[in-house]
């Protein structure tokens, strides 16, 4: 019953900490073709035609309200948005291999990466909206 406690716990925290939130809403008319340009351009700093086909304003939003919880605090070993060295062994597998295990899930000997964050209403294409946001932001310039 002791260790029943504790899963319980971590698990209530997990649901409630990741992927809890909803899907973002539809971009508004604020947003302009200026700020998809600059953010269109940190890809082509970053990493080359690695995160091209992806949108970065889009994954910026869908970053904040599914996997900041977890990327902005490291919960369960995530490697936090913008740690050079947490991620550059990560950002070395590509894109698809990130996205890939990001929409499966995966688990390592030290952390966890539940499907989807743990919100199983994004889309495959969110799901890598958000990483190559993060890939963006945590990338060595």
């Amino acid at each position: 019953m002791k260790k029943f406690i504790p899963a319980a716990t971590f698990c209530a925290l997990f649901v409630i900490g990741c992927g809890g939130a909803d899907k973002p809403a539809e971009e508004s008319a604020v947003d302009t073709a200026t700020e998809t340009i600059v953010e269109e351009a940190v890809v082509e700093e970053t990493a080359p035609g690695a995160e091209a086909a992806h949108d970065l304003v889009s994954g910026k939003a869908v970053y904040e309200a599914n996997c900041q919880s977890c990327h902005g605090a490291g919960i369960m070993g995530a490697p936090k948005t913008g740690d050079n060295d947490a991620w550059s062994a990560r950002i070395e597998q590509g894109m698809e291999t990130l996205i890939s295990k990001s929409i499966t899930g995966y688990t390592g000997e030290k952390f966890m990466m539940p499907a989807k964050g743990g919100n199983p209403d994004l889309s495959d294409a969110e799901v890598g909206d958000a990483v190559a946001y993060m890939v963006s932001e945590s990338s060595a310039e």
